[in-house]
């Protein structure tokens, strides 16, 4: 062992280096322990806890910094997230349907720490699910159970703009909203079709009957034409004229003969057609 000066100033410089290396590594060991440091991800907001109470700020995606054992900060998911929920709301008429929806939504980032606040995490079982079941079933006994079919787009977009407006309350906005399915029951179905089917029915009956007019006024129209043609042929029918058809009969058959004379028994003379007539003219 050096007991020199110089050794004991040795000495007294490794105790100073080791003592150093010892509050670092003890301060390596306290920083991981209590972890003053958090990272918002993609998607994600920050809502801070200061002692357990809600600050007013949101941390945005990145790393910040905190204040170990007074600060936490709750991570909450702003991405678009998905619904979907089945209902049985009756319609105005009483008709009970089978209704099965899907709703886009998301936390309104700058007011996480709010939803965070007055709902906590599990905002959707608190609140989207319920709405949805209201909203449907507000809605759905205000139109028929027919209007719900042919009314779609409408009763869509009437259910939308409702939970909107109920959700925006509670720092949640709507992204997307539709109707994926309606079915009613057996009964009422076969109801809707048989009367699909007489609508039908009745339609090709009434074309049926238009046919039949058409036909039947296109009739009456050719035998008013023909008879006034009678008529007017009538009014210019003259003894000339019935002599010259005469004799245009004749020439057709003499046009038509082919020389052989028609074998006659008895006395009599040999028959002509309308030579005589034609002689004597």
């Amino acid at each position: 062992m050096d007991n020199s000066p110089m050794g004991e100033l040795k000495n007294i410089l490794k105790k100073g280096q080791r003592r150093n290396l010892n509050i670092i590594a003890t301060l390596v060991v306290l920083l991981f322990a209590f972890k003053p440091w958090v990272q918002i991800g993609a998607g994600e907001r920050g809502g801070v806890q200061n002692f357990g109470a809600v600050q007013d700020h949101v941390l945005n995606e990145g790393i910040h910094f905190k204040i170990p054992i007074v600060q936490t900060v709750i991570l909450m998911d702003v991405k678009i997230q998905k619904a979907m929920t089945d209902a049985a709301p009756s319609s105005s008429n009483l008709q009970d349907v089978d209704l099965s929806v899907a709703l886009n939504y998301h936390i309104i980032p700058d007011k996480a720490n709010l939803v965070y606040q007055t709902i906590g995490v599990e905002f959707k079982e608190r609140i989207i699910d319920p709405a949805i079941q209201e909203v449907m079933k507000a809605v759905s006994a205000r139109y028929t159970a027919e209007e719900l079919i042919t009314k779609r787009p409408a009763v869509s977009t009437e259910m939308q703009q409702a939970l909107t407006s109920r959700l925006l309350a509670s720092n949640i906005a709507v992204d997307a909203f539709s109707i994926i399915s309606f079915s009613f029951s057996q009964t009422f179905t076969d109801a809707i079709e048989a009367k699909q089917t007489a609508e039908q029915n009745a339609l090709k009956a009434k074309r049926d009957l238009d046919r039949i007019k058409v036909e039947a006024q296109q009739t009456i129209a050719a035998a008013t034409a023909e008879a006034e043609a009678l008529r007017l042929q009538k009014m210019n029918i003259s003894p000339d004229l019935i002599e010259l058809r005469k004799i245009e009969a004749n020439l057709k058959a003499i046009e038509k003969w082919n020389g052989i004379l028609p074998e006659v028994t008895g006395a009599g003379a040999i028959p002509f057609i309308g030579v005589g007539g034609a002689i004597k003219n």
